[in-house]
């Protein structure tokens, strides 16, 4: 009897042992990235004896150390793995790049810098030919001495991390909404209906197969997806169908939400060439037709817990500081997320595209749109699925503020940056509760009144001089990344391009095609 209740007492022990575990690791089952699937690790905790393990036994033959430069496009450099001895070097010490080639800001007489790769964010190269199995891994910038290159975009973005963490006692977290256009060619099925392609599905829908096979090579890449759709934008054009997708992320660090965003548009761009389709992330492809934005939500979290919502469920006085900071240095911001001419022909009055600096729940025509919540108390699960035990989960991590303005031209790493410093910066205004109020517009609410957004990068660029200060602060950019950042956006020379091509469809197609590929 003795050993029966023994065998009954361990039993209960190891389920609730599972249970724990389970728990504890449920972002480790059923993962896509063969790495972690492999290693069974919270990526964070990688180290350079997990990664030589992972090629040892998977039969890796070459690793590739990808990275960002100043045009915020993916750089590779390829190495084979010719012994072990080579390998543990190149993890160890990096290699040598030339950062003038890579960024405007670094000087030719002095250019030299590593790259060193983060094991985190190590996964499986899904392009690479099956005989030449690849490992990639995502690298961090650093100067002669071996300490981190300060104007680094990711040293940007950890830069202001560390500088919202001490001023707050939170962690910044963020995601993006990266939104495109798929083209190819028009067979005459199923024609989709002009500017109503939003949640459309196939036949009507000709690109969702190559939407999920996208969503896939990303999540094995490491990305956090959250779901993925068509949007509204779908027209035809000299027999081309113009169909406009959206991936949505998950909110994570703010390093991670950057990466996430790198790596898809890298992805999406290699499968359509590779599937015999074009994309852009251009802001703006034709008049009259939906433009394409990179929304960014944030959130604001401490010890594991969201600080958005108040015991009653409304948004807190923490994320309205936040707000007000974003609302405060709103002009700034698009030296970041604006970063071609294009950008201002999407940012125009009267479209669903923001141009006035405001905020408020559930509105689109607002700069910041504060996105329904469930923050309420009903059960709506077990109301559609009888037969299912009502639970009642705290959903209030679910609830963002959504800036709405970036869109695919933008240096993702320097967007984060900027809307991270905004938002601390809301916590240093004496009168941020004030500003939130009087920048607050009711839903359906008027939006004419309110300041408006730069109309041009050369606009933009006098905004981010008169603004930089703020920036600036703790170091957080670089005043030679912002100098240089102010200077591309007058190379342009557009302060006043919107009125002097109103109306000329050749001198707009222009445009469109130089700036196709952005960001």
């Amino acid at each position: 009897m003795l050993f029966y209740y023994d065998f009954v007492y361990l039993l209960i022990k190891h389920i609730k042992n599972y249970k724990l575990m389970t728990k504890d690791n449920e972002k480790l089952l059923m993962n896509a990235n063969k790495v972690v699937d492999f290693l069974k690790k919270d990526p964070l905790s990688f180290t350079k004896a997990d990664i030589i393990r992972y090629i040892r036994e998977n039969g890796v033959r070459m690793v590739n150390f990808l990275y960002p430069g100043g045009d915020g496009k993916l750089k590779t450099l390829g190495f084979v793995i010719n012994d072990l001895y080579y390998l543990d070097t190149i993890l160890t010490s990096g290699e040598r790049v030339d950062g003038s080639s890579l960024f405007g800001f670094i000087k030719t007489t002095s250019s030299d810098l590593y790259v060193i790769p983060r094991f985190s964010t190590a996964f499986m190269d899904p392009f690479a030919p099956p005989e030449i199995p690849a490992l990639d891994l995502l690298c961090s910038f650093f100067d002669k001495d071996g300490r981190p290159l300060e104007s680094a975009p990711e040293r940007t973005l950890s830069k202001a991390q560390e500088a919202f963490g001490k001023a707050t006692g939170m962690e910044f977290q963020a995601m993006g909404e990266l939104e495109y256009y798929v083209i190819l060619d028009d067979d005459g099925s199923f024609p989709a209906t002009d500017q109503h392609g939003y949640h459309e599905s196939a036949p009507y829908c000709k690109t969702s197969a190559f939407r999920a096979k996208c969503m896939d090579y990303i999540s094995r890449a490491g990305g956090q997806i959250k779901y993925g759709h068509s949007e509204v934008g779908n027209f035809r054009m000299d027999g081309k169908i113009y169909e406009q997708n959206e991936i949505e992320f998950l909110p994570v660090r703010a390093e991670t939400a950057a990466e996430n965003i790198l790596l898809a548009k890298w992805i999406i761009r290699r499968l359509a060439h590779m599937e015999g389709y074009n994309v852009t992330f251009a802001p703006k492809i034709t008049v009259g037709k939906a433009g394409s934005g990179m929304h960014v939500h944030m959130r604001l979290m401490k010890d594991g817990k969201s600080m958005m919502t108040g015991p009653d469920g409304e948004l807190s006085a923490e994320a309205r500081k936040a707000i007000a900071g974003m609302m405060d240095l709103a002009e700034g911001i698009t030296a970041f997320g604006n970063k071609n001419p294009m950008s201002y022909f999407r940012l125009v009055p009267h479209q669903e595209a923001p141009t006035s600096i405001c905020w408020g729940y559930r509105n689109r025509a607002a700069l910041v749109r504060v996105p329904l919540g469930w923050s309420g108390t009903m059960d709506m699960c077990s109301q559609v699925n009888p037969f299912e035990q009502s639970s009642m989960l705290d959903l209030s991590a679910k609830q963002t503020v959504e800036m709405r303005s970036p869109d695919g031209s933008a240096d993702i790493y320097q967007l984060l940056s900027g809307l991270c410093v905004a938002c601390r910066h809301g916590f240093e205004m004496k009168n941020a509760l004030s500003l939130a109020k009087k920048t607050y517009v009711e839903p359906g609410g008027d939006v004419s009144s309110f300041r408006q957004l730069p109309d041009s990068c050369a606009a933009s660029a006098d905004c981010l001089e008169r603004q930089r200060g703020a920036f600036e602060e703790q170091g957080v950019f670089n005043p030679e990344m912002i100098d240089e950042i102010i200077a591309h956006l007058r190379s342009f020379g557009d302060r006043t391009l919107r009125s002097d091509i109103e109306g000329d469809t050749s001198s707009l197609q222009t445009l469109v095609d130089r700036y196709f590929h952005c960001g």
